[in-house]
């Protein structure tokens, strides 16, 4: 049996892969920097361990000899205000996972890295294909190009893909980010929302598209030493959305307009290519934005 290995798997998509990769066969086993309040459907066995914690991330990997591995762990809310923890986590943490997959006598067939859209900025239109440079505009961007760059390092060593999601969402996910967030008011039935600019337009995905885009990659020997945009390739706004919403739920909400949440200097249209992906794993399991928040509203 396939052996993989999923850092962060208790978190939002690391849940969603677990159980994709079990329906595929895979033993999956699970690195968490603390124990999950309930189980993780699809997860083999649960190893508990600090990314940061050199010996103990070796003795986990040494222990499972993992067939493929997707490093999912990260802190990934772009507003996270401990800036030191987001640098620890996201860097840090890539490296000492990095080095001792790295030392295996066996290597792993694949390595599948996140990384982020965000690596692209907010200052450029249209779609964005993985040949533009990056241009991070907070510290979540700047530490997934840093990322990129420390997985650049063992390259030679281990058969690294990178991935690139742009915005994508589901049953489950934080109201810390946008789409549950509006949801979250629309099931409540609460009266009114605040927002940032109703106009803007951006790449939403499904995470069921997003899992079955990274279980594909790990399959694909085309896809090593590859970066990879993880994307719909269609920019939806923030206005359509909340009309969606009130839509599917029959809840209207009065929108107001933070000033706090609009930023000077936003980009109108933001979405991704996704040709190279489809160049390596075929045609994407692609699921319709009304689809993904009827399952939110009603899940």
């Amino acid at each position: 049996m396939v052996r993989t290995l999923i850092t962060g798997a208790s978190g939002f998509t690391g849940r969603y892969l677990a159980a994709e990769l079990a329906a595929r066969g895979h033993e999956v086993h699970g690195l968490v920097h603390s124990a999950p309040r309930e189980q993780v459907r699809g997860l083999s066995e649960v190893h508990q361990g600090d990314l940061a914690d050199s010996g103990r991330v070796q003795a986990i990997v040494e222990t499972i000899q993992p067939d493929h591995v997707v490093h999912l762990a990260a802190i990934a809310f772009v507003a996270h205000d401990d800036v030191e923890e987001l640098y620890r986590s996201n860097i840090v943490g890539t490296r000492q996972l990095l080095q001792a997959l790295s030392r295996l006598p066996k290597l792993p067939a694949s390595v599948v890295v996140a990384s982020s859209a965000n690596v692209y900025g907010n200052a450029r239109e249209g779609s964005l294909d993985e040949s533009l440079p990056g241009a991070p505009a907070n510290d979540y961007g700047v530490s997934k190009v840093a990322v990129e760059y420390l997985a650049k390092v063992y390259a030679d060593r281990l058969p690294l893909i990178i991935v690139r999601p742009f915005n994508y969402t589901g049953l489950g996910q934080s109201s810390n980010f946008l789409i549950p967030k509006i949801v979250e008011h629309a099931r409540d039935r609460r009266p009114v929302i605040e927002l940032g600019n109703l106009d803007v337009s951006r790449d939403f995905s499904d995470v069921r598209m997003v899992v079955d885009s990274y279980s594909r990659l790990i399959g694909s020997p085309a896809a090593i030493g590859g970066t990879f945009n993880i994307c719909s390739g269609v920019a939806v706004s923030l206005r359509e959305i909340v009309e969606l919403v009130q839509d599917i739920s029959g809840h209207d909400l009065e929108v107001k307009v933070n000033p706090a949440f609009v930023r000077a200097d936003e980009v109108r249209t933001l979405r991704g290519s996704a040709q190279r992906l489809e160049n390596a794993i075929g045609q994407l399991r692609h699921i319709p934005l009304p689809g993904t928040l009827r399952w939110m509203i009603e899940g």
